[in-house]
């Protein structure tokens, strides 16, 4: 029998709705490159639709040119501006109360103390799910995770399918790379690694156009650290304020995103590794200038209803945070990666 208690229902149903605004804000505080999306106001929610369209211009205008005089001017019509297509992903984490907690914890600020611990789970849980989709290959729980950076931005970048465009077939969509040994002749090292960004940026240089995020992982941040005399670590002042560790390349934050987070499994072992950072040994040159986070504007952090949800046969409620929309870009051809191969 079901958990009836309306004025249980609105309090769960209130509490959640307060904090919705402030998980969605925290999640995108929580990774350097949200962080940065946000900055520079590419944090862009979608209203509507079956899929998120991204414009870019894949082309030049061909009218372009010089003339003299009366000279008849070209106005052939120009196929220049397409759009990616991006699926719209979801996530939800389910926030439950029973009916022994309810009465346990009699009074509405006992609930709400109670609530809110388990709104600082969700949250954390949500932030850290993002995350994850945020570096993945966006291949997990059957292809519903985000199209993360390890699906956007590869190692062979002639090779998949990203926002509905074959890169195979499409030149401008395909990201630049820098294989230390293949490429460099040596692996990675404190005494070659500013090289190696030297060489690494210079491919992604298009006048104004360059990175201005990258995001390394511990042996990397440990190589260009190493490297750097005392006098020269410029740190960026906006992300240390908000907790990231970070230091200039150029006029680029250079952000530690490293390690790993284990999942635990109910029993209290150590479950299977989740990549919410830097791969190990790689490094993203990323031109955030080009890539956006699209939430739903009705899915961003929100409760999924606003009625309560009871177990048809159990003394609970429910209230489920959710989440829809995907990382997109408008131009992996600025876009990069540095790794070790």
């Amino acid at each position: 029998m079901a958990f009836a208690n309306t004025a249980i229902s609105d309090i769960i149903a209130t509490t959640i709705q307060s904090r919705t605004g402030i998980i969605a804000d925290n999640v995108t505080s929580n990774n350097a490159l949200l962080m940065k999306l946000k900055q520079r106001g590419n944090v862009k929610p979608f209203a509507g639709g079956n899929t998120i369209m991204q414009e870019l211009s894949f082309a030049s205008n061909g009218n372009a040119g010089w003339y003299s005089g009366y000279e008849t001017l070209p106005i052939a019509a120009q196929d220049v501006v397409s759009a990616a297509e991006y699926t719209i992903k979801q996530a939800a984490c389910p926030v439950t109360i029973s009916g022994l907690e309810q009465l346990q914890n009699a009074g509405k600020e006992r609930i709400i103390d109670l609530l809110d611990s388990r709104m600082d789970v969700a949250e954390s849980s949500m932030a850290n799910l993002i995350a994850s989709g945020l570096y993945s290959d966006g291949s997990a729980a059957g292809g519903k995770q985000i199209d993360g950076l390890l699906k956007q931005i590869i190692k062979v970048p002639t090779t998949g399918t990203v926002g509905g465009i074959d890169r195979a077939t499409w030149q401008f969509w395909r990201n630049k790379v820098f294989a230390t040994i293949a490429t460099g002749g040596a692996a990675a090292s404190a005494t070659n690694i500013q090289n190696y960004f030297n060489r690494m940026w210079a491919q992604q240089v298009r006048g104004n156009d360059r990175p201005d995020l990258i995001l390394v992982d511990n042996v990397y941040w440990g190589f260009y650290m190493s490297s750097l005399q005392a006098i020269q670590r410029f740190t960026g002042t906006e992300t240390a304020k908000l907790g990231f560790v970070s230091v200039k390349y150029m006029d680029a934050d250079v952000v530690l995103d490293g390690g790993l987070t284990i999942n635990w499994s109910s029993t209290g072992a150590p479950g299977t590794p989740t990549q919410t950072s830097t791969p190990a040994s790689q490094a993203y040159f990323l031109n955030t200038k080009y890539m956006f986070y699209r939430p739903h504007s009705a899915r961003n952090m929100v409760p999924l209803s606003p009625g309560q949800r009871y177990s048809v046969n159990q003394d609970a409620a429910v209230q489920i945070l959710a989440w829809a929309g995907n990382l997109t870009s408008s131009g992996l051809q600025f876009q990069g990666t540095m790794f070790e191969s």
